[in-house]
């Protein structure tokens, strides 16, 4: 039966773990650093310290088990010890990002029940009987509150099918049982990791609870607000673990000298990104919905695992692959990937149709299991490949296609580093982004990949356009963002234009068509549009800081999102 579990470690119920880790690494290295992010370090020492602050305020406004708790600090130092403060209470954590919309964030707040909040809200965002909580409290003495395993540890809030963001909650019982699975990996104490994820996605728990559990610090980068590229900020950092999607990691150096560990997560792993670290670092490829309380499998590659897999269950995890009778299925076919174990989640918050929909009854062990909605294939070995969604499919010409076959395809060629496919926006056909190799011509890299796919798929699943570019666009979450991609196809076809007619503009124009896939001519053209996203933005303004010597910002970019805009923003800086 493909029903498997990795044995081994016994549910645990709450944040003790990590909570405890903290406190060990307070006493062993005091003046270790803790969390480095662009506002600030601090210390072990200080972030125990300010973690029993936070939390001495949040008890005095009346925070516990089932008092909802928002975090409103962004891509700050203090986001960190803000949220191990709720869980010191007992409370619910539900983390924000401040560049959501005013909408979306206002709508996770009324949805999530939040009364307390650490942080700030951006202009706009209105809850009414919201407090902000005072922080100018110390420290109490008294002990973290030990909840129940079914009370809500977290609420993270993901995207819905209605339109509306769906809330996860995730109880302390399943936080634990995480945290101890965590545990096991056994990384190296001391150095940091890099966490360049939005704090509203439950990724940068993973990127947060690994490293301190472990006495790493946590190495939070924004590279949208500093105008540093990641390629840059790792060099900076000097991390001893990352952990970023493939898509993200297409942008990164071959060499990363200081790195031990590389986590492959959100995306599935591509033989060209396993080729490209095998050998040098510790892979792990971990998979796992939000769901699951953040992972539910991984293969690890100290362990002989082979990382091309998403691997086996997680300690205290358990994984079923059944097929459309809710049959499990035997090695070498291919089912739906159901989770069952204390990981899984408490449900979705205020929705119980959908709840009993994705949560059914386990028929196998007691409690419930998730159905992921994930097609994998298990081996006789007990490893899970993945492969695909099983409704992350596409319609063309009547014939069902499944993106990542046509990705997994294209990636194969030794020309190509990374590939997304992508309906173009007139519906009836697919096209598909390649990321060269270094080195290698991008026009190869799109005959290479034209090739494989024309050799290997049928006529329908053969991409009509296969565009290469510099690095694929990414979603605040850190995966491909095909829509981004079928604009940016859309864009580049459009004629017209009106090219530059000053100085400045002929500047902003050329550095733009530097960083973005396709030459840009046109001063009206919209720098997102045209295939641009945070990664790329941070380097536009960067070589136009050095080109013009202006302190131009990521923001002005943001609100003069043009090459006539931004020369003119350029021109009133120089004037200032």
């Amino acid at each position: 039966m493909t029903i498997t579990a990795r044995p081994g470690v016994a549910p645990h119920t709450g944040a003790g773990l990590v909570l405890d880790a903290v406190d060990r690494w307070a006493a062993q290295l005091p003046a270790a650093t803790a969390v480095t992010a662009p506002d600030g370090v601090l210390t072990f020492a200080e972030l125990d310290r300010t973690v029993r602050d936070l939390a001495s305020a949040l008890r005095a406004e009346g925070a516990g088990p089932g008092v909802a708790v928002g975090l409103a600090f962004g891509r700050s130092a203090l986001t960190v010890p803000a949220l191990l403060a709720v869980w010191h209470t007992g409370a619910t954590a539900v983390p924000l990002d401040d560049r959501h919309p005013a909408d979306r964030l206002a709508f996770i707040l009324e949805d999530a029940g939040v009364r307390l909040l650490l942080g700030e809200l951006p202009a706009g965002v209105a809850v009414s009987g919201l407090r902000v909580v005072d922080r100018t409290a110390t420290a109490t003495g008294l002990p973290a509150t030990a909840p129940a395993p079914g009370e809500c540890a977290y609420i993270v809030y993901t995207s819905g099918t209605t339109g509306r963001p769906k809330g996860v909650e995730i109880g302390y019982g399943a936080l634990g049982t995480f945290l101890a699975a965590l545990a096991t990996l056994g990384l190296t104490p001391g150095g940091v990791g890099f966490n360049p994820l939005s704090p509203a996605f439950d990724g940068w728990f993973w990127c947060t609870l690994l490293y301190l559990v472990h006495g790493q610090g946590v190495a939070i980068v924004d590279t949208a607000g500093d105008g540093t590229d990641l390629a840059g900020a790792l060099a900076s950092v000097a991390p001893r673990t990352v952990c970023m999607s493939p898509s993200l990691y297409a942008a990164c150096p071959d060499d990363m000298p200081s790195v031990d560990v590389v986590v492959v997560a959100g995306e599935a792993a591509t033989p060209a990104l396993v080729r490209r670290f095998a050998g040098r670092h510790r892979v792990l490829n971990v998979y796992g919905p939000t769901e699951a309380t953040i992972a539910a499998t991984w293969a690890d590659s100290a362990a002989g695992d082979d990382v091309l897999t998403i691997g086996r269950a997680l300690p205290g995890y358990r994984t079923y692959v059944l097929d459309a009778d809710g049959e499990p299925v035997a090695p070498g076919g291919d089912g739906e990937l159901c989770l069952g174990g204390p990981g899984v989640a408490l449900g979705y918050r205020n929705l119980p149709d959908l709840t009993r929909t994705r949560f059914v009854a386990n028929p196998f062990d007691e409690g419930r299991m998730y159905r992921t909605g994930d097609r994998v294939r298990p081996r006789p070995d007990g490893q899970l490949e993945f492969l695909g969604r099983v409704d992350d499919q596409v319609k063309i010409r009547a014939f069902r296609i499944e993106l990542g076959e046509v990705e997994r395809t294209a990636v194969d060629a030794e020309e190509v580093r990374a590939a997304s496919a992508f309906v173009l926006a007139t519906g009836d056909a697919l096209g598909l982004a390649v990321v060269p190799e270094p080195g290698v011509d991008p026009v190869a890299a799109a005959e290479a990949a034209t090739g494989r796919c024309q050799h290997l798929l049928p006529d329908y699943m053969v991409p009509a356009v296969v565009e290469a570019v510099a690095e694929l666009p990414v979603t605040a979450h850190g995966k491909a963002d095909r829509k981004a991609l079928a604009e940016l196809v859309a864009t580049a076809r459009a004629a017209g234009g009106r090219p530059p007619a000053t100085e400045r503009e002929r500047q902003v124009c050329e550095v733009w068509s530097s960083v973005l896939p396709r030459p840009v001519y046109d001063v009206d053209a919209n720098f997102f549009a045209s295939g641009g996203h945070s990664l790329l933005a941070s380097r536009a303004v960067v070589a136009l800081r050095k080109v013009t010597g202006l302190r131009l910002s990521i923001k002005d970019l943001l609100t003069h999102p043009t090459p006539a805009e931004l020369a003119r923003k350029l021109d009133r800086l120089a004037e200032s």
